[in-house]
């Protein structure tokens, strides 16, 4: 680097111009000059938590930079995202988020939140979708959704569906199927979904709707029946189990979560990993991986991360609206 470029670089550190030196060095074809930083609002260890370090691995191989996965965990994610969009828009900050924090769910359900999903980040591509199966215990008497659906109408109220807690996706994607069905089965929501998968295992509750990675691992072992996914295209984890969409035309339930950066992020620094998220949605060993976890990555772009959180607030809020669900 000559000496006048050196003290120019510089300059701009002392002054704190963080989004500018973003832009100046992209524009020199030095960005990123340090590591990054990926914010996941959820502990470590969870579903979330693998898969964010596995788009974090990817990335840091494809940029050049290490990328530092940071676990901020609390109030459904709440916490983490008040964090990230105070973060500095420099191009060196990011947001791993769930559709519970930008997908309107979490906007239905709290009366205030400290962020604003929309105007606060600037979204960068779908990262990874994962299907919800429709679990039911090996004692129920049914071997498929319409199998289900039937023996839901011919007991009404005698069923409870187990969710992972209130205002969740499992309890959520249970509402949607109520309200689409017309069947009645009671709601018993958990601390998380390990605990309500042992009471449907263990039958003290009939069914649930759960994420691919957990349900699958016990559907595959037999503890209990897969009935269906909630995608609207049946998923490569798992191609034998029919949508559910399939026996209720228009159902459909994707868990997603998305990449994010503060807003005010240089333009430059979101396309050039949006382009890079295209290029792991292409690349075999990475959705094989995948694949083994249940999920999906689907190809996105920021217009079309945009356009899709728009439809998700718009579904999700209404439904939250409408089931009158509170948080727990």
């Amino acid at each position: 680097m000559n000496p006048t470029r050196r003290h120019h670089l510089r300059q701009l550190a002392a002054l704190g111009v963080g989004t500018g030196l973003a832009r100046f060095a992209l524009a020199q074809g030095a960005w990123p000059t340090r590591p990054l930083k990926m914010l996941v609002p959820f502990p470590s260890g969870g579903t979330a938590d693998v898969l964010c370090r596995l788009l974090a691995q990817r990335l840091q191989d494809a940029l050049g930079q290490s990328v530092v996965v940071d676990n901020k965990p609390g109030a459904a994610g709440n916490i983490g995202s008040e964090i990230a969009a105070k973060s500095p828009a420099d191009g060196y900050n990011f947001m791993y988020a769930p559709i519970g924090t930008h997908g309107g769910i979490n906007l239905a359900l709290y009366p205030k939140l400290a962020y604003d999903p929309v105007k606060d980040f600037a979204p960068i591509a779908l990262a990874h979708t994962l299907p919800n199966v429709l679990i039911v215990n090996n004692d129920l008497p049914v071997k498929s959704v319409a199998e289900l659906i039937a023996w839901l109408k011919a007991n009404p109220g005698k069923a409870n569906f187990a969710s992972s807690g209130n205002g969740g996706i499992s309890h959520l994607g249970a509402e949607l199927f109520k309200s689409m069905t017309g069947v009645v089965m009671t709601h018993v929501p958990y601390k998380g979904g390990a605990a309500a998968l042992t009471d449907v295992i263990a039958g003290r509750v009939q069914l649930m709707f759960e994420t691919a990675p957990n349900a699958l691992s016990h559907y595959r072992a037999g503890r209990v029946r897969a009935l269906g996914v909630s995608s609207a295209r049946r998923t490569g984890s798992a191609p034998e189990l029919p949508t559910i969409g399939e026996t209720v035309p228009g159902y459909e339930v994707t868990t997603w979560t998305a990449l994010y950066a503060p807003a005010g992020t240089p333009r430059e620094v979101v396309q050039r990993v949006a382009s890079e998220m295209v290029k792991l949605a292409r690349t075999k060993d990475y959705t094989e991986r995948l694949a083994q976890l249940g999920s999906d990555a689907p190809e996105s772009s920021p217009e079309h991360l945009a356009a899709f959180m728009q439809g998700e607030i718009a579904k999700w809020g209404k439904l939250v609206k409408d089931t009158g669900a509170k948080i727990d």
